[in-house]
């Protein structure tokens, strides 16, 4: 989404470890999904890489060395004009298999990951249950049913 200066709105630092999904397909979904949220002038780094980067870096920073299928590392400072939202990795194996078995595209996986670590990034966590749990999937699945 571009503003009336020819600038994005918001800016998305896509890397791709695994090229399974094209980066022109991760910035549009994630343009999307900040928009939905009522993003401005927000910065996201995005990396799709490997079931096991992905569990290093599970191991590293939350104790648990398996691979996963989504990471957020929320950071929401403020720099120059731009709010810092922080960096979301996506297992690109986790989300085939993932994928394969729900029944559905690679792309709706990678759809679905992007719109729960974009949730955590604004501070949400369904693992505390409860209330917090119930506001995490709301949020979540109103970015998914507008999509």
């Amino acid at each position: 989404m571009r503003n009336l200066k020819g600038q994005r709105r918001n800016r998305i630092q896509i890397r791709l470890h695994k090229r399974s999904i094209k980066k022109a397909q991760i910035e549009q979904i994630s343009q999307r999904i900040a928009e939905l949220l009522g993003l401005e002038r927000a910065e996201i780094s995005i990396y799709i890489t490997d079931d096991e980067t992905i569990r290093r870096l599970n191991r590293d920073y939350r104790g648990k060395d398996k691979p996963t299928d989504v990471l957020s590392f929320p950071i929401g400072e403020e720099v120059d004009n731009w709010l810092i939202l922080g960096d979301i990795v996506i297992s690109s194996d986790t989300a085939k298999r993932q994928a394969s078995q729900m029944g559905h595209s690679l792309e709706e996986e990678i759809k679905r990951l992007l719109a729960h670590g974009f949730v955590h990034l604004l501070g949400y966590d369904h693992e505390l249950g409860g209330e917090e749990e119930r506001k995490f999937f709301e949020l979540e699945s109103y970015v998914l049913k507008n999509l």
